[in-house]
């Protein structure tokens, strides 16, 4: 193990756990986005994983505050994350008004709404096996030091691990502890996109289109959102719900 790999292993080893962490993978990576949060002079950090069918979710946050930030993205369909893991290499924005608004139209100002400034993504990835992705925020504009960039990249293989050690010790045929909270909305995800589709004469990727703009428009999770169209509290059939 090469020395910058064990500093950051012993960084997240020396994180304290805090209440309602729990002994899961997502605890586990809650405590490696916040010691990246530090090492990183981030304001934020998150993690998020995708699914081999397709379903992505957010699997762990430096602060709570980070999270809506990090969820922002699979409710739009567009963002550094999506980036990363769509190509397999970092999506490096040191200053999010040179030319991101043409990359995210969308995330670009609701990023800038929460006050950040630069944004960095690193592909969650393993050969041609490809997780999620790491996303490393700041308040402030600038680059990535030589050696953050590095420790960032190391963070990123440190939470590979977590990962795959996670779903090693896991029933055969499920996720590893604590990511079936994460990833086990799909099944209502894609009932409720299949309801949606019926309700409005639609197909299934512009149901999805109609499910993210409400869940932004009134700033709730989508799978919340899509929970309530499954338990018909939400229906799309009279026009905006």
């Amino acid at each position: 193990m090469d020395e910058r790999l064990l500093q950051v292993t012993r960084l997240v080893a020396e994180e304290p756990a805090r209440h309602g962490d729990g002994g899961g993978v997502p605890g586990l990576l809650r405590r490696l986005c916040k010691a990246a949060e530090r090492a990183l002079s981030a304001s934020g950090v998150g993690v998020s994983v995708i699914a081999e069918d397709g379903m992505r979710g957010v699997a762990a946050v430096s602060e709570p505050a980070c999270e809506p930030i990090e969820e922002l993205q699979f409710e739009l369909g567009e963002g550094p994350c999506l980036d990363a893991f769509a190509t397999g290499s970092p999506v490096l924005v040191p200053d999010l008004t040179d030319g991101a608004v043409g990359r995210w139209p969308v995330y670009t100002p609701a990023l800038h709404e929460y006050g950040m400034r630069a944004v960095f993504a690193f592909p969650l990835q393993i050969g041609a096996a490809r997780l999620g992705a790491l996303d490393v925020f700041r308040i402030e504009r600038g680059s990535l030091s030589a050696g953050e960039f590095r420790d960032a990249l190391t963070f990123a293989d440190v939470a590979v691990t977590t990962l795959l050690d996670g779903q090693a010790d896991a029933t055969p045929g499920e996720v590893a502890d604590g990511l079936d909270e994460v990833l086990g909305q799909r099944a209502e995800l894609f009932q409720a996109q299949g309801m949606v589709a019926v309700q409005l004469g639609i197909s299934l990727t512009d149901a999805l289109a109609q499910l993210r703009a409400h869940a932004y428009a009134e700033g709730r999770p989508l799978g919340n959102v899509a929970r309530d169209v499954v338990a018909r509290r939400i229906s799309f059939g009279s026009g905006r719900p």
